[in-house]
């Protein structure tokens, strides 16, 4: 980029607006406009600051690309009258059998010549000139007369017997040919062709049988010349392919024109990418929006945008150097620059246990040889302990609390703090809970803590019930004095105190929904105050993760079943899972053409609440062309037309200010399946089928989920069969297991209910589960094998 550079300074100097354009390796061409603005602030800096790149076939890469497109195009299916030209009956034409073959090819070389005849032959055909000439004119005088050669007249008396000379002894006049082709002989020159010359409006001589040698002959009227659109042989035309190669061919290019079954029009979208690049130039202040639909526009058109590319349906982005789209193509902008940047604090660890009675079962383990037996609440204290030990050495300025809950919930102290107990009518009232919540002293540092910490988890014992709902109220409240903290909830059983109450949902169907609203609206509150929840249930209880799930996915947590012995690997890969940014938003916008698939919102705008982010978030958006037939709807984008999608991603940072980022992509739209299929990306349509269908699940909608993923495998399927690499095939084989509970045995991870209906399902511990986790997957974790029996 040093011309650009050099450019940017001359352009300073000189004063000049010219507008600069950078080209790729395919001819691509897009304007450069903020280039200059980047430039002059690498060579005041110092920074290696990458810039934007549109490359070939389509494809839109940033550095370290944050939004990635399954297809190297937008695929839209052929119209409904290409669909009807394409399956009509063709007429089939019968063919000339005095026409040459269709396929017929002319040969390079001529053939041999004929044999030489014998002596004997030669002297018998041999004529005098006089036998010649009259040979000749017998030739002429049989040709239609606009073939004759046009010569000065002979006459010749016809020689032969009496007999056959004409009665008053009639003599014939012809025309000799100055330069007559031998029609008889054989063309040597493989490029050779006798052309039939055509009427060129001069006189033409004819037989006169009047007149004598020496009198003047009888001319015809002349021929009009033929005009130019006129051919002198006719045209024919074959319908019916005329050999093998021929139909297989057309089958070929039929079934290219067929419409896909899935939709490879796939948007993956790396959150943690989008964030985590630091060598990307920040805008201050609120960006050039259109205030219908809310895109982001450069800037460098303030002056000049009438109308909104994503809220008209005739405008196409342009494609040459002097304009581009209207969008920003990739700008980081910082909403509230005026406001202070908050301190870089540690954030909070809050450990939520449960210590009801049904934690003191016991569960068999070898200690060496010897078996022994532990309760769950030992396998707890040891885990946690673990982790708290480990966060010491690490991570000593971290600030990690305990909360416990049965028949009441505590919120344990230290040595400075006072431990305080909620109970009875307490637990009942949120905004009490909350207050309590607030007014407790936030932990202190491991490194002033810990010993004090490790007395309180010793110290624990079973008993009670289980309030899990007020104490998850108390956690939430408790870590949202920092955004960017996590609670890790911890329980082998059903809440079963008023609040939150999941134990009676085949007793009490009002009960049993207050408390989905409950853990709802408690979700959105923690999603809110940007605190990230995970719930890990212990194996073979039922804790109702169905939902004490949507808990934890609303705020991007994990919902986890383990074993006894391996809490502590559960714990720690919780822990590990860092919080980069929160109040994550993700709007898609597409132009009226487009719509997005598979969103509540079915418009060509959606925007997705993600909350909080980790480093490894990964979302995807379906999106197609709109149906017909709507009146007032546009229609679909033509094919070999481009459109643009833009990306806006809002999010707040760890020191509390509000950026922006956009992302403006161009992609050329086609109907070729044919072509769609060997550009597919089958990673990402694999991650957004598993997102998409589990989605679907968890929402009780377990015969749409099953469609989902059933169209999408079909599309993958034909994808397979291009040039694939192995490895593409041995990922389908191991996506298909981890799809196998959707697509065959769904109904193993559901269970009736009795509130409404027989027909009512919902999802078994397991089934939460392996839907929550598929739902939040992305392309570097694979599912764990024990949620794939």
């Amino acid at each position: 980029m040093s011309d650009v550079i050099t450019h940017s300074l001359l352009t300073l100097q000189t004063g000049s607006n010219s507008s600069l354009n950078c080209h790729c390796s395919r001819g691509f061409a897009y304007r450069m406009s903020d280039v200059i603005t980047h430039s002059l602030l690498t060579l005041q800096t110092g920074s290696n600051s990458s810039l934007n790149c549109h490359c070939s076939r389509g494809f839109a890469y940033v550095v370290g690309p944050p939004m990635e497109f399954a297809c190297g195009f937008v695929y839209v299916p052929p119209s409904t009258y290409q669909r009807e030209v394409q399956t009509k009956p063709q007429i089939a034409v019968k063919r000339s059998a005095l026409l040459p073959p269709p396929n017929r090819i002319r040969p390079r070389s001529p053939p041999p010549p004929p044999p030489a005849p014998s002596p004997e032959l030669q002297k018998q055909q041999h004529h005098s000139p006089e036998q010649r000439i009259t040979e000749k004119c017998f030739k002429n005088a049989l040709l239609p007369p606009f073939m004759r050669s046009q010569s000065p007249a002979y006459v010749q008396p016809i020689p032969g017997p009496p007999s056959l000379l004409p009665s008053n002894s009639q003599r014939l006049t012809y025309d000799l040919p100055k330069k007559e082709p031998d029609i008889g002989s054989h063309p040597w020159d493989p490029d050779y062709s006798y052309n039939i010359p055509e009427g060129s409006g001069e006189e033409m001589k004819h037989p006169n049988t009047t007149g004598s040698s020496g009198s003047a002959q009888k001319s015809a009227p002349a021929l009009p010349p033929r005009p130019s659109f006129m051919k002198s042989c006719p045209e024919y035309l074959v319908l019916l392919p005329d050999s093998f190669s021929s139909s297989k061919s057309s089958s070929s290019s039929s079934r290219s024109r067929e419409p896909l079954v899935g939709n490879p029009n796939v948007i993956l979208v790396s959150l943690g990418e989008l964030i985590s690049e630091e060598n990307v130039f920040t805008i201050e202040g609120e960006p050039t929006c259109c205030s219908q639909c809310g895109s982001v526009l450069d800037s460098f058109y303030d002056n000049v945008v009438n109308v909104c590319y994503f809220c008209q349906s005739s405008l196409e982005p342009p494609t040459s150097s002097s304009a581009t789209c209207l969008g920003c193509r990739d700008s980081v902008f910082l909403l509230t620059p005026g406001d202070k940047a908050l301190a870089l604090t540690d954030t909070l660890l809050l450990f939520c246990i449960d210590i009801s009675a049904s934690m003191s079962i016991t569960s068999q383990m070898l200690e060496g040889k010897q078996p022994i037996y532990r309760s769950r609440l030992q396998f707890v204290q040891e885990a946690v302990l673990q982790s708290v030990r480990k966060l010491s050495e690490t991570q000593p300025h971290m600030r990690v609390g305990l909360i416990t809950f049965n028949n009441q919930v505590t919120l344990h102290g230290n040595e400075e703090v006072t431990s305080r107990f909620l109970r009875g009518a307490e637990l009942i009232d949120s905004e009490y809970l909350k207050e309590a919540a607030f007014s407790f002293p936030s932990p202190q540092p491991l490194s002033r803590t810990r010993d004090c910490l490790q007395r309180e988890i010793l110290g624990l014992y079973e008993s009670g019930a289980t309030a899990l709902g007020p104490a998850s109220l108390v956690a939430i409240a408790m870590a949202s004095r920092k955004p960017g903290s996590k609670v890790i909830i911890c329980t082998d059983g059903k809440a079963n105190t008023d609040l939150g109450n999941l134990e009676v949902e085949g007793i009490d169907a009002r009960t049993c929904l207050s408390s989905t609203i409950f853990y709802h609206d408690l979700g959105e509150y923690a999603a809110s105050q940007g605190v990230m929840v995970s719930v890990l249930a212990i194996e073979g209880t039922d804790c109702r993760l169905d939902e004490l799930g949507r808990l934890a996915d609303r705020t991007s947590g994990k919902v986890v079943i383990a074993s006894p012995h391996e809490l502590y690997t559960e714990f720690e890969e919780i822990i590990e899972n860092r919080t980069i940014a929160t109040h994550c938003s993700v709007t898609l916008l597409l132009p009226t053409t487009l719509c997005v698939k598979g969103e509540r919102e079915a418009g060509n705008r959606v925007t997705r609440e993600v909350g909080n982010m980790a480093s490894d978030t990964e979302i995807t958006f379906q999106f197609g062309a709109r149906e017909h037939g709507s009146q007032g709807e546009v229609s679909a984008p033509v094919a070999g037309g481009r459109v643009s999608v833009q990306l806006q991603l809002r999010y707040r940072q760890k020191d509390g200010h509000s950026m922006l980022r956009v992302l403006t992509a161009d992609k050329e739209v086609t109907d070729d399946s044919s072509v769609v299929l060997s550009s597919l990306f089958l990673a990402i349509i694999q991650l957004n089928s598993s997102q998409a269908s589990a989605a679907l699940a968890v929402r009780g909608r377990f015969q749409d989920a099953k469609s989902e993923g059933e169209t999408q495998r079909e599309l993958m399927e034909r994808a397979l069969e291009y040039d694939r690499s192995a490895e593409d095939k041995l990922i389908y084989s191991k996506w298909l297991k981890t799809m196998e509970p959707i697509h065959n045995s769904l109904q193993n991870y559901t269970r009736r209910q009795s509130i409404h209906s027989d027909t009512l399902q919902s999802l078994t511990d397991m089934g939460a589960a392996l839907l929550y986790s598929m739902k939040n997957s992305n392309r570097s974790i694979s599912l764990k094998e024990k949620h794939q029996h």
